[in-house]
């Protein structure tokens, strides 16, 4: 695994974990933001072939 789809890999983790933390607190404003990073994770690795689980 190269560095960038292990790069790429862990922020997608990092940024589903702060998601999951900011829905348990019921933190609109951050959902929106952490989910919004979320999508433009998964673009960015599908636009780079990087399969993610």
């Amino acid at each position: 695994m190269d560095a960038f789809t292990a790069g790429i890999l862990q922020r997608i983790e990092n940024t589903e974990s702060d998601l999951h933390r900011a829905r348990e607190a019921g933190d609109v404003f951050t959902m929106d933001v952490e989910q919004a990073e979320l999508d433009d994770l998964r673009r960015l690795a599908a636009e780079h072939g990087v399969h993610v689980g």
